[in-house]
């Protein structure tokens, strides 16, 4: 096999190839369903926030799936009201064969949402292909579409609720009618251009009117994370306004409303604002550049070449307590290596499940530092973060040591009652995250290195007024990394024209590899106009805020469910692994230089080392990683809580809703004249109580309470509302009704 073709696969199986050999035919339908889902991420485009909510609705369609045939538990969407949006249900009666009901209505529920939520892929053919075959399999109709479940056929209760969901998610705040695109959003800082996939443009001008604020990269072709190939040259800000989107389990006490620009943003778990840099030099200056400058100085870790080896087995790295995260900006100057790279944890004595001692495996650092930046990064190929951690749970789940007891007590589960459980809980989790990071993503809106570095550099250094270039918004000078240029020195350009920029001692970048099959860039002295991340060179960094990190908060809070889970925070066997073979692994440069076993003893050392690599990938400071790991533990708890609560049973199920489709109409609509009315039409009228319009950033915009009209007709004034799409909820007494409506 080439390296091309193992690499592309590589992220796609990883886990999987390391799973003991299970018979695939002994895995629940609920796990066929889920790597079909995980297929379909890999097949679009790079979306972490869009697959997060994919990940969570198609699997709570499973739960309910499932749960409509089991008494003892409470359905998720199923005769549940969520945001003010109810969907009805009558309830099923018991068939013949439970077991193969709930399969049929499982298949057709995920068939159904896979095909609307992946039509528009760029690998569409791919994943319809895969879920067309499922159903094949098993014998199903893949062109049947009926949904009067109450006739007691699994395969309507299935189309029934795939059709309830994608209803639900038009008004979800998502903004999926509209492809998701941005509402509001507005970038403050010009695009950083560059001029070609390999070089910045050379004259280092960062170009940022705000160096506290995200700046948007212009590229000539930019490849996303999933290898998809991006119209336009500047990738907007993704789901900037995501902290607007109906969450699982976070709570209103847990929300902060910011308005910027006459819109709002909302934000669960505000860490509050990250370090700033002031042109006086006053406030979180300093904190601002250690933060910045430690990204640059990690990134002299990323050579093989270089001598230092490391023990990376869990008997040196590993077993950080939540308690020993700083609280504050200032804190995190002691839990990282600021020149060694790391952070200050010290493994374990012995493995608890064998009572031995774990193996040292001691690697060159800038292997191992390399192939965590490109592990964790995802991609190509990549099912996201979110999807990443539903490789590392089927990957649990396969293990021969461990069993499917939930919390690790009671009775050992069936397949596919575990699956469909654990699915539940984790995608709640990942949902949330979405929801908590990219809210604080889109209200901060906080600088990446790639503009940060530059920008400090081009404004010189700040170490000391007596040298050259000096600036109070400039670089700290650090002895073998963070220099200035001399007259001697190979940079200073044919005519001395470099001399006094900043020069760095960091990955070489992209310039340095002719053929990624063979060459290695490695570390040396680069101007600081010409750093770059340890990426892609067509994707550089991910298209939106940094502030905070993503991958931080989406690992801890799947490490925090994962650990709930099994009952047990340690994977089973005491150890989890990857191998990154020799010379195979690493995509845009050759490496590493030998094999390299990343290990993790518990699933929070797994978090702990993905949140690293972002740093030495050039991706996020310090400063964005903490906050999002903190954040992570509690949407963990959360989430993992209010799951066990619908699998106790202890959230009322309604049955029995009348359906009010044929009970009221709403004219004109399209409204262009500034009046819409609602027209009961039942004798027996109901109670309305509530009428509210939301926008689809899931916002009110009008509401009306206890609107009764003697005709049965209320007159609504949308004069004031903008051109566009609007949800139109109605509140009666028995139920609750969503409509779409268009204001022309």
């Amino acid at each position: 096999m080439t390296k091309a073709l193992s690499i592309c696969k590589i992220s796609i199986a990883f886990f999987l190839c390391l799973s003991p050999l299970t018979d695939l035919k002994s895995q629940s339908i609920a796990r066929e369903w889920n790597e079909a889902l995980l297929e379909g991420i890999r097949n679009d485009y790079a979306r972490p926030t869009i697959h997060a909510r994919n990940l969570f609705h198609i699997s709570a369609a499973m739960y309910d799936a499932w749960a409509a045939y089991n008494t003892e538990v409470s359905t998720y969407f199923l005769g549940q009201e969520h945001n003010g949006q109810l969907i009805p249900f009558e309830g099923v009666s018991t068939p013949a064969n439970i077991e193969s009901s709930k399969m049929e209505a499982l298949s057709f529920a995920c068939y159904r949402l896979i095909k609307s939520r992946y039509q528009y892929s760029p690998g569409v053919d791919q994943t319809f292909e895969i879920i067309d075959d499922i159903m094949i399999k098993y014998g199903y109709d893949i062109h049947y579409e009926g949904t009067d479940y109450v006739n007691g056929t699994p395969a309507d209760l299935g189309n029934y609720i795939a059709a309830q969901i994608i209803e639900f998610g038009f008004g979800d705040g998502s903004n999926e009618k509209n492809d998701y695109a941005n509402l509001f959003y507005s970038p403050v800082n010009n695009a950083l251009a560059l001029n070609n996939p390999l070089e910045l443009n050379e004259n280092g001008d960062p170009g940022i009117m705000d160096p506290n604020r995200w700046q948007p990269l212009a590229f000539d072709t930019f490849i996303d994370q999933a290898g998809n190939e991006i119209p336009g040259n500047t990738p907007e800000f993704l789901s900037p306004e995501w902290g607007n989107v109906i969450p699982f389990s976070l709570e209103e006490k847990d929300k902060v409303t910011y308005n910027r620009n006459n819109s709002d943003y909302y934000v669960y778990h505000d860490p509050d604002k990250p370090a700033y840099i002031q042109g006086d030099g006053k406030g979180d200056s300093d904190e601002y550049k250690w933060n910045f400058s430690l990204v640059s100085i990690w990134g002299a870790h990323l050579d093989s070449n270089e001598s230092t080896l490391w023990d990376i087995s869990p008997a040196s790295i590993g077993n950080l307590d939540i308690e020993e995260f700083p609280q504050s900006i200032v804190g995190l100057r002691e839990f990282y290596d600021y020149l060694k790279g790391g952070d200050h944890s010290t493994g374990y004595d012995i493995n608890p499940k064998t009572g031995q001692p774990y193996a040292p495996q001691m690697v060159k650092r800038g292997d191992y530092a390399r192939v965590l930046a490109e592990f964790w990064a995802d991609g190509p190929d990549s099912e996201t973060p979110p999807g990443h951690w539903f490789t590392i749970l089927n990957y649990v789940n396969d293990h021969p040591q461990f069993e499917k007891r939930f919390k690790g007590e009671g009775k050992v589960l069936g397949d596919l009652e575990w699956d469909v459980k654990s699915y539940f809980a984790l995608a709640g989790a990942m949902h949330d995250a979405a929801i908590s990071a990219w809210g604080i993503k889109g209200y901060y809106d906080y600088i990446r290195p790639i503009s940060a570095i530059r920008y400090m550099a081009f404004k010189g250094q700040s170490t000391d007024v007596s040298l050259p270039s000096y600036h109070v918004e400039g670089i700290p000078l650090v002895d073998g990394y963070i220099e200035l240029v001399n007259e001697a020195d190979e940079l200073a350009g044919e005519n001395n024209e470099h001399v006094g920029k900043i020069k760095l001692y960091t990955w070489r970048g992209h310039n340095f590899i002719a053929d990624p099959e063979t060459d290695m860039a490695g570390v040396g002295w680069i101007l600081a106009q010409n750093w770059m991340p340890y990426q892609r060179p067509t994707f550089v960094t991910p298209p939106f805020a940094g502030y905070v990190s993503g991958h931080s908060t989406y690992s801890r809070a799947a490490a925090k469910v994962l650990t709930l889970l099994t009952g047990d925070e340690y994977f089973p066997g005491g150890v989890g692994e990857f191998v990154a073979k020799k010379n195979e692994f690493l995509v845009f440069e050759e490496g590493p230089s030998e094999d390299i076993i990343l290990q993790w003893a518990k699933y929070y050392d797994a978090s702990d080392q993905c949140s690293l690599s972002r740093i030495w990938g050039g991706i996020h400071p310090p400063v964005d990683d903490v906050p999002g790991r903190l954040i992570g533990d509690k949407i963990g708890a959360t989430a993992f809580a209010l799951a066990e609560k619908y699998f106790n049973g202890e959230i009322i199920t309604t049955i029995g809703s009348h359906h009010l489709n044929d009970d009221y109409k709403i004219f004109p609509n399209p409204n262009a004249n500034g009046r819409l009315f609602v027209q009961i039409k039942r004798e027996q009228r109901p109670k309305l109580v509530k009428i509210t319009i939301k926008n689809l950033a899931n916002q009110i915009v009008e509401s009306i309470t206890n609107a009764q009209s003697a005709s049965g007709q209320i007159e609504i004034d949308v004069s004031g509302l903008s051109t566009g799409c609007y949800i139109l909820n109605i509140r009666f007494d028995d139920n609750i009704e969503n409509r779409k409506i268009m204001i022309e």
